[in-house]
């Protein structure tokens, strides 16, 4: 773990309380993007995680994108998208998953992955893991492997490190409250 990086970015990431509902603690990462060399030293820190252990991100829309992309150049791997329904032109595979009022769905073109490819999943933020989860599920409907899962930041209190154990894959996180 690399303490000056946990420090700059705690330093850094703004406590929003009661956003966006009360009760809510939201992290506000934005502020590391005012900040170049932060931005460098999370890509290098989250990219180090991965180095020759995958052949392929994906990144969850929209947030999992602002480092995703960054880490697939950093390691010259491609970067694949997986939105929200209805984002994406066909042919795509989409995938259910529980809200905690009602559902929602996430979609990625198909014939993007190949059948074995290694795959990190990235997302800014790892909560419930239901979004990360149902990623998962559509890297596996294509016949690739979920190597890794990496995060900025890890709400344990919320389980879902313990929800993605199924996958028996590497996990990841800069952060952890």
């Amino acid at each position: 773990m690399n303490q000056k990086l946990v420090h700059e970015l705690e330093s850094t990431i703004e406590n929003i309380p009661d956003f966006p509902k009360e009760g809510i603690q939201f992290k506000d990462i934005t502020p590391i993007f005012l900040n170049p060399q932060l931005y460098k030293d999370v890509i290098k820190d989250l990219a180090a995680f991965s180095r020759d252990k995958i052949d392929v991100v994906c990144g969850i829309e929209s947030r999992g994108y602002l480092f995703g992309i960054a880490i697939a150049v950093a390691l010259d791997v491609p970067f694949i998208l997986i939105r929200k329904k209805g984002k994406l032109p066909p042919p795509f595979v989409g995938q259910k998953y529980d809200l905690e009022y009602g559902s929602a769905e996430i979609e990625m073109r198909t014939g993007q992955l190949k059948h074995g490819q290694r795959v990190l999943i990235h997302d800014d933020l790892l909560a419930t893991g239901g979004t990360t989860e149902a990623a998962a599920l559509l890297v596996q409907k294509q016949g690739a492997i979920v190597s890794q899962f990496s995060f900025l930041i890890a709400l344990k209190e919320l389980g879902g490190e313990e929800r993605l154990n199924k996958f028996n894959a590497e996990v990841h996180q800069i952060l952890s409250y």
